[in-house]
């Protein structure tokens, strides 16, 4: 998103922050270039979002594994899986095309489901460009070490999905976790090999580490606690929200919100309802995340989960889905682009030229 043109009243600041010091309400901000500012405030918000956590406990996970949480890690898995199959297509060696055609996602959360659900079908659709290659060999699979996927979402609602998935062939394997990675395999509790050469870790975030020079508690996922009304406790005018925040949801019995975009949305709009009340000595309120369903995209045309407690899937659940993805964009401009570009799509059939020329310039030599 362009901020500048989207938050015409605010005075945006590129730069890394250095240290916060919520005492004095002030943060140091290191720019490009140039010395280090220091912005003070009289209300302070925190919302440094998370970092992706690779355990180091598991052998040739962080040299061996890509985390899936910015734009540059999904542009290459992207053209990681896209270059798997240029190679298998033209290998002879039975063992190095199964690791070549088969994905491992670590993690049964909303970004490991709905990743690994359109990544199967990104590859399927594109094996149909390859001579050398059938549908039948792509291997698309799901670890998870609780007893369910999608666990913050409810039982029904993991069930539903864990079935679909099942069904349309991407394998689910829960209450497993990694023991090792290595170039051309990963080993899984129990001793099992399953041959690949791409893993993905989605199996959890912890709070940016600039979280930790805050004087608050923190949960175990390195969060920030904080009140109802997102005040940091103990910390005057402080406030945090999203994920590095855990933020009590009044509707869910006081239970941390997930750290979905869905409830950072809501969180923002209380907080920013909460700051004007402070300033103006009215009452603040609490977080309430009133869920109207749940529901997973699954891939091209597809989806599954609730809407106003009814079962919804296939073409209308992702419908839906990208419907209200839609309506959340800020800016009509933005929404009215991704509008555009989706409906092209529909059109013609799944792009697979990769992506590896973005952001390297070829200079002409003179002669």
């Amino acid at each position: 998103m362009p901020l500048r043109s989207a938050l015409k009243k605010t005075r945006v600041v590129l730069g890394a922050v250095d240290a916060i010091d919520t005492a004095k309400r002030t943060a140091t901000v290191r720019p490009p270039e140039g010395p280090p500012l220091t912005l003070g405030c009289d209300h302070l918000v925190i919302a440094l979002g998370s970092t992706t956590r690779m355990p180091a406990a598991v052998p040739g996970l962080t040299e061996h594994a890509v985390g899936f949480k910015t734009l540059a890690e999904a542009i290459w898995l992207r053209n990681r899986v896209l270059e798997n199959l240029e190679i298998a297509d033209t290998s002879g060696d039975d063992a190095a095309r199964r690791a070549l055609l088969t994905l491992v996602l670590v993690g049964g959360g909303y970004a490991g489901v709905e990743t690994a659900a359109e990544l199967y079908d990104m590859m399927r659709e594109a094996a149909r460009y390859y001579r050398g290659l059938r549908r039948e060999e792509i291997r698309v699979v799901v670890l998870e070490a609780a007893a369910t996927i999608l666990r913050d979402l409810g039982d029904d609602f993991a069930s539903r999905v864990q079935r679909h998935l099942i069904h349309k062939g991407i394998e689910i394997r829960t209450g497993t976790t990694l023991e090792s990675v290595d170039t051309d395999h990963v080993v899984l509790k129990g001793g099992e090999v399953v041959p690949t050469r791409t893993v993905v870790w989605t199996a959890g975030v912890f709070a940016n580490p600039t979280v930790n020079a805050v004087p608050a508690t923190k949960d175990g996922r390195g969060r920030l606690v904080t009140t109802p009304e997102m005040r940091v406790p103990g910390l005057e005018n402080v406030w945090a929200l999203g994920d590095c925040a855990a933020v009590p949801d009044a509707k869910a019995g006081g239970e941390a919100a997930p750290q979905t975009a869905q409830h950072v949305l809501r969180q923002a709009r209380t907080l920013a309802r909460n700051i004007a009340a402070a300033v103006e000595g009215g009452a603040t309120r609490p977080f309430a995340h009133g869920n109207l369903g749940m529901l997973a995209a699954l891939g091209s045309n597809d989806g599954a989960g609730r809407l106003f407690g009814v079962p919804i899937s296939g073409w209308i659940a992702w419908w839906v889905v990208r419907t209200y993805h839609l309506l959340q964009l800020p800016t009509f401009a933005r929404k009215v682009r991704v509008l555009i570009d989706w409906n092209i799509q529909l059109f013609f059939p799944r792009d697979i030229a990769q992506l590896g020329s973005l952001g390297t310039i070829r200079r002409k030599s003179r002669g």
